[in-house]
């Protein structure tokens, strides 16, 4: 997902000469009471917006100055798109609940056409619940039991390796994710050669989604689509195979299969899915239980490199584990599930970093929000990180400080896992992830941070640029 600033100045010119008659065709003039600034004829605020994507604070440089000029609602005009940004919790309510059909989810063009017109992510209605049932199956709290192990041995064989070395946190863990994930939907070995083209095809796809809308030989955008193209052949093969008895493994793949086998006419039909639905939304799993949990793993390892009394009182607890139970190799499920400030330390990641810095919707029919009229086929951002850093709800909301959670927070104030009908339904899982990795690394090591840099990737899904270096040693 990654953009470089040359990338997105060439996507601006991209999205400026197709928006040309869009801005002649269609006045401004309906979005006259929204407070804000359209910017330049054309172009609008597009360079500010470049700009402030790729500084240390992310988008939320954008959204606070003109917060502070104009409101939590004000319009703009950037890439192409008359857009309305708002933020607080009563924005977050209508635009994440979708209320009576108002929104619909507002993916980047590349996007769309990479994960394919029947993933979870771009069905709504009727459709988008069925998928969501049927891919919340896997990742309800009784399907991630059968994998616990293979999460918890893997969690210590990746660590095994980190012992008195310089490591990379963000590349260990999304190849911990990774493997997790592609060992959950279709049995992927962790290491051998199907794993590699797994994974190398995964990074292609990752990288082209908010690429330049292009399928020319050479752009990330071809690239992208070659690699779902051959990701989508390795699962065509392996459903072949599978069919005809060959294989069967007991993971999610197998059971959308057997499902696609057995459903016949009537009842049954609401749970068969063709083979084009089954290849998009194993992609769409692929994406969301990757991207969103390396990223929080690896804040969560800065914040706590960077908090010492926080790691403490971690540490504490984890160790506690062991002593009174197996922990280490024999970590239990009801173990895991009983770490109160790890819990906390997760929601305080997630609300510090705001991973996903903001949610795009477009409105699906006119509506009104804070005494505005949105129209429809506008394109509407919630602001999430100027929610989990508003000081009315998180006093002094630079600091890191798990005990915040220590009480129930009002509805829709601290969105890490979005919320609504299309709340992560990967919750469980990313949770489950990250407590074993912690567990396993605060009982054994001490982390030294070898650069000092606050700035993060210009990418969809916020990451640390210098991707968190570290030696790291034993206790």
């Amino acid at each position: 997902m990654e953009f470089s600033i040359l990338a997105m100045l060439v996507l601006l010119v991209v999205f400026v000469v197709s928006a040309v008659f869009l801005h002649l065709w269609r006045s401004p003039k309906a979005m006259e009471d929204i407070p804000g600034t359209l910017g330049w004829p054309i172009i609008g605020e597009s360079f500010s917006f470049i700009s402030d994507f790729s500084s240390p604070s992310g988008i939320y440089s954008f959204m606070k100055k003109r917060q502070e000029r104009y409101g939590k609602v004000f319009k703009s005009f950037v890439l192409g798109r008359f857009t309305v940004f708002m933020t607080g919790r009563e924005a977050s309510k209508i635009l994440l609940t979708g209320k009576d059909g108002m929104v619909s989810l507002n993916l980047f063009y590349t996007g769309q056409q990479v994960l394919g017109p029947t993933s979870l992510l771009q069905t709504t209605g009727e459709e988008h619940k069925r998928l969501r049932r049927l891919i919340a199956e896997p990742l309800s709290i009784d399907g991630l039991k059968k994998y616990f192990q293979f999460i918890n041995a893997l969690a210590i064989e990746t660590l095994d390796q980190w012992e008195g070395r310089k490591v990379l946190v963000l590349e260990e863990a999304s190849t911990f994710t990774l493997t997790v994930i592609g060992h959950m939907i279709m049995s992927l070995e962790p290491k051998g050669e199907e794993q590699e083209k797994f994974r190398s095809n995964f990074k292609i796809i990752s990288s082209s989604f908010a690429s330049l809308p292009f399928k020319l030989p050479g752009t990330a955008f071809h690239r992208g689509i070659q690699a779902r193209d051959r990701m989508y052949s390795m699962l065509d093969n392996v459903i072949s195979k599978r069919r005809e008895g060959q294989g069967f493994q007991n993971d999610f793949l197998e059971s959308l299969i057997i499902k696609h086998s057995k459903a016949a006419d009537g009842e049954a039909d609401k749970d068969k899915l063709t083979d084009k639905q089954m290849k998009d939304n194993v992609l769409t799993l692929l994406v969301a239980g990757h991207d969103t949990t390396t990223a929080a793993l690896t804040w969560l390892m800065k914040f706590l490199g960077e908090n010492p009394q926080v790691l403490q009182r971690l540490r504490e607890e984890h160790m506690e584990i062991q002593a009174k139970g197996k922990g280490g190799a024999n970590l239990s499920w009801s173990e895991v599930n009983n770490m109160p400030y790890t819990a906390k330390v997760i929601s305080e990641t997630l609300r510090r970093a705001t991973i996903l810095p903001w949610f795009s919707r477009k409105a699906a029919q006119d509506f009104e929000i804070d005494g505005y009229k949105i129209e429809k086929g506008w394109s509407v951002n919630l602001d999430v990180v100027s929610i989990h850093h508003d000081p009315e709800i998180f006093p002094q909301p630079e600091v890191f400080y798990p005990s915040r959670f220590d009480e129930p927070l009002k509805p829709f104030s601290f969105l890490g896992f979005g919320s609504g009908p299309r709340m992560c339904p990967g919750i469980n899982l990313a949770k489950l992830e990250i407590s074993i990795f912690i567990h396993h690394l605060a009982c054994r090591y001490k982390w030294t941070p070898l650069e000092r840099d606050d700035s993060v990737q210009p990418t969809l899904v916020r990451m640390p640029k210098n991707k968190y270096p570290v030696l790291v040693e034993p206790l």
